[in-house]
């Protein structure tokens, strides 16, 4: 029986290695943001707090059920050994909450923690950009294995971060824009619901921008790989100049 020589594999098209590049940057993002899971555990406190004290007006019931919902969270994620930074940043986000609500009396300053922090990252973000080291790309670069190669060996994906770090700052004051007025002017239940609707839309807006600009954005230079070959490349020098040591070694016929 004579075998059947199977044909050459094709090299992949440039339209497939640019879907590809799409699929590893939503992946990549998925992963760094949190993905769905990750929004429901940034909200549902919240959203259980303003629930709660729209219904009785209950500061003290409603801190005490927010903190022990973003417990819970944690609880389940190490109970599935999943990653939890982004329930145990909801843990501490909600425990300043509670901890200026409890020390003021006033509901609304369960919500002042979460927005001077939206507030300082906004500027972080835009600092960041200004100086050259765009937050995003700091974030993004070990989860895309390039560290921060973009920085000095891929001028066009530090580009693409400039523009999602800027895009994140100037969604970030938006929406900062919106609330801090609101602090002041409105009654904690109006602006609870308010807060409550701006955590997702400004988030996968720019979520998706950042998207958007690294899917254009040249393929990231995998930094870990290229360490992984120099190591190979050092190890076969070794054994090449071992081997040659032991025929030099060899008596002559």
């Amino acid at each position: 029986m004579t075998s059947v020589d199977k044909p050459p594999t094709a090299p992949p098209t440039p339209d497939q290695n640019a879907r590809t590049d799409k699929a590893v940057t939503e992946a990549a993002l998925f992963e760094a943001f949190g993905g769905v899971r990750g929004m429901v555990e940034t909200v549902l406190p919240g959203l259980l707090f303003v629930t709660i004290y729209t219904i009785n007006k209950d500061l003290h019931g409603s801190a005490i059920a927010a903190l022990a919902v973003s417990l819970v969270l944690v609880a389940v994620r190490l109970i599935r050994r999943d990653t939890v930074k982004h329930a145990f940043s909801g843990v501490f986000g909600v425990a300043f909450g509670v901890v200026f609500a409890m020390m003021t009396g006033n509901a609304k300053d369960f919500y002042l923690p979460g927005m001077l922090y939206t507030l300082g990252l906004a500027l972080a973000y835009l600092v960041t950009t200004f100086a050259g080291v765009p937050l995003i790309g700091l974030i993004l670069g070990p989860v895309f294995k390039e560290n921060l190669s973009w920085r000095t060996r891929n001028p066009g994906r530090k580009k693409a971060y400039a523009k999602a770090s800027m895009a994140w700052g100037l969604i970030l004051l938006a929406k900062c824009a919106i609330l801090f007025p609101l602090y002041w002017w409105a009654d904690t239940t109006q602006f609870g619901w308010v807060l409550v609707a701006l955590k997702i839309p400004p988030f996968l807006l720019a979520v998706y921008l950042t998207w958007v600009f690294l899917a254009k954005a040249p393929p990231p230079i995998d930094v870990f790989a290229e360490m992984e070959a120099e190591e190979k490349a050092e190890k076969e020098r070794e054994a090449a100049a071992r081997a040659a040591r032991g025929q030099d070694q060899e008596p002559g016929a």
